[in-house]
């Protein structure tokens, strides 16, 4: 868009979307940046729908835990909280009536919410793609236990509705299971060091078999993702 544009859009109370992702490995079939893809493909379904804006997505983010793999570009929690805030601020400084929050990584969820706590003057909202139920119940429905904690199937569904992701062998096999007290202890991307997470899951999948991931799933969890974040949208609009 051009500044008049944005500028008209803002007069008429127009609320904006700011989409949260990653830089990090998803496994050995997701792209790099899989996160980021999500939050912005249903940000904009979303922001369609609903008649709203979509900031420039924020995709250098915490991924610690995942830099002793290629390609993974993390940032600290403070450096992030504080980039965060500082692009909340100015969208709420340029006049946006609102400003929506959809996060599509468990890292990013602790320094958002203690940006959006420390702004009780800015309207916003923070959500992550998978809070809502009508989602989730594709994902349980598709593949249960095997979403696993990271490179899910359904985060690899999604991406494919505009790449192309063969399934290549190394993702024909499934991981190793994850027990439900795995998943509680590390919820919210709570992993260890980076050697470490890599010895514990070579290939980069935490218990997620993102070769039953296919581009028709993809497409539905996206309709049915931006459906769920319009009216909720609303809702709180």
């Amino acid at each position: 868009m051009t500044w008049p544009q944005v500028g008209e859009a803002i007069a008429t109370s127009a609320g904006v979307f700011l989409p949260v992702g990653s830089t990090e490995q998803h496994g050995p079939m997701g792209l790099i940046g899989t996160d980021a893809f999500c939050a912005t493909l249903i940000a904009e379904g979303a922001a369609r729908a609903v008649g709203a804006l979509v900031a420039p997505t924020l995709a250098l983010t915490p991924a610690p835990f995942n830099t002793a793999f290629p390609g993974t570009l993390s940032i600290s929690e403070g450096v992030f909280a504080a980039l965060a805030g500082e692009v909340i601020d100015g969208l709420a400084a340029q006049g946006f009536a609102r400003v929506y929050v959809l996060n599509a990584h468990g890292a990013n969820l602790a320094p958002l919410r203690g940006v959006l706590a420390a702004r009780a003057s800015v309207r916003a909202r923070l959500k992550s793609w998978w809070d809502f139920e009508a989602v989730n119940v594709l994902r349980r429905e598709w593949y249960g236990d095997w979403e696993g904690m990271h490179a899910t199937p359904s985060e690899v569904a999604i991406t494919m509705t505009f790449a192309d992701l063969p399934v290549v062998e190394a993702a024909r096999e499934p991981p190793e299971p994850l027990s439900a007290t795995f998943v509680k202890a590390h919820a919210g991307d709570r992993h260890g060091p980076p050697e470490e997470h890599r010895r514990d899951f070579p290939d980069g999948r935490v218990g997620s078999h993102s070769a039953l991931a296919t581009r028709d799933q993809g497409r539905a969890l996206l309709a049915v993702a931006v459906q769920a974040v319009a009216a909720d949208y609303r809702d709180w609009s």
